[in-house]
């Protein structure tokens, strides 16, 4: 039964569209799926936690097939994930990109609203252990994909930190670093043709932790504060969020590739954090993504690229015990691992919880002001916009 309902989605719905890219996003908002835990809600329990925050967008780093089955019928889009250990294997056969494909993607269209593949997670820009291995896995994957007929339905991208550039202030300054651009390159120009666009995971939170003396904690939060002028362009940046994003367009436009849209696929604020990460706070977290929801809301661009719309992907929905790393690295969900929420931005959790009341704390502050902006010298260095590999 189940091939007889692919045959017939492939029949009535997938045939060629010329001149149109997929698109892997509805909206402007989406979540991170993070399971690196043992006490987390059941995939069934997870859909029901997102439907009731009419949160659409989806990703997860992997293509568990326990996650796909219970996202089937549910409407939720999902872009689905072939981990950094699997790279190699698909880069050298196009044979096992095929079966990949089939198993993980082709077997749950099209109850299961898969949107794209994310291929690996922040490759570039780290150690080389992957790198060779990126461009072909991108190549064998999209064409078993197109080979299928679902090119016009799952969309091809892989995510990078902040690490692929050697600077990135002032924003019209940035470009990517000499020993990433052998790999980006001949990526972007792949991604060029089939019409991915270039994906950002990109952390005012590990910014400003990594360089707090020069940089505003309002400015960070999306509060007020004197914002930071790009000398180049002219242009003032009301909050660290867009000067990291046009960073990243100006990175493109330096390698020939204006056109490419950037979508942040995760930013995110953590809640709870070692002694050296003051402001990894519940406070702080909740501020930054409730102003981070309201930014995304207003359907605009930044000041580099005014008609983008900036789409992002907050990270993520649950608290992971057993993340790997820095204390922060565990406590970046928007929900505790009971399904309660972590603390208010307006959503509700499957049980109730202290938190749910704070919203309201949030909205008074914000009403009464927020005062001590301080002078921003953003001279942000490569080390300091470090992202931690996920």
């Amino acid at each position: 039964m189940k091939s007889f309902g692919v045959h017939l989605f492939l029949l009535f719905f997938l045939a060629p569209i010329a001149c149109l890219s997929v698109q892997a996003f509805t909206g402007t908002y989406g979540i991170n799926y993070g399971r690196i835990a043992n006490n987390i809600l059941s995939p069934d329990e997870v859909v029901t936690l997102l439907r009731a925050a009419k949160i659409k967008n989806v990703r997860i780093y992997d293509a568990d097939h326990s996650v796909l089955k219970a996202f089937s019928g549910t409407g939720l889009e999902i872009v689905v994930g072939l981990p950094n250990d699997n790279l190699r294997d698909v880069s050298a056969s196009a044979d096992h990109a095929m079966n990949w494909v089939k198993d993980n993607v082709l077997a749950y269209l099209p109850n299961t609203h898969i949107r794209g593949i994310a291929i690996g997670n922040e490759v570039l820009g780290g150690g080389d252990e992957f790198s060779g291995f990126l461009l072909g896995a991108v190549k064998n994957v999209y064409n078993a994909v197109n080979k299928l007929k679902l090119s016009d339905v799952v969309q091809i991208t892989t995510a990078h930190s902040q690490a692929v550039f050697a600077n990135s202030f002032p924003p019209s300054s940035c470009v990517f670093k000499d020993n990433v651009v052998q790999y980006m390159k001949p990526l972007l120009e792949f991604f060029s043709q089939i019409g991915s666009p270039f994906c950002l995971n990109a952390y005012p939170f590990l910014a400003y932790t990594y360089d707090s003396k020069h940089i505003d904690i309002n400015y960070a939060l999306f509060l007020p504060s004197e914002g930071a002028n790009d000398p180049k362009t002219k242009l003032h940046y009301d909050n660290l969020l867009d000067a990291q994003i046009d960073a990243a367009y100006a990175a493109l436009e330096d390698a020939g590739y204006e056109k490419m849209e950037v979508i942040v696929t995760e930013t995110g604020w953590a809640s709870h954090g070692d002694e050296n990460e003051s402001s990894a706070t519940a406070n702080n977290a909740r501020t930054y993504n409730y102003n981070l929801r309201k930014r995304l809301a207003k359907m605009k661009g930044t000041p580099f690229r005014p008609k983008n719309v900036v789409k992002a992907y907050v990270f993520a929905i649950f608290n992971e015990n057993l993340k790997p790393g820095a204390a922060s690295e565990k406590n970046f969900g928007l929900f505790k691992s009971d399904g309660s929420i972590s603390y208010d931005i307006g959503f509700h959790g499957l049980k109730s919880s202290s938190a749910d009341s704070s919203l309201s704390s949030l909205k008074d502050t914000r009403a009464r002001g927020w005062s001590g902006s301080y002078s921003i010298i953003l001279t942000i260095s490569t080390a300091s916009l470090l992202v931690f590999s996920r």
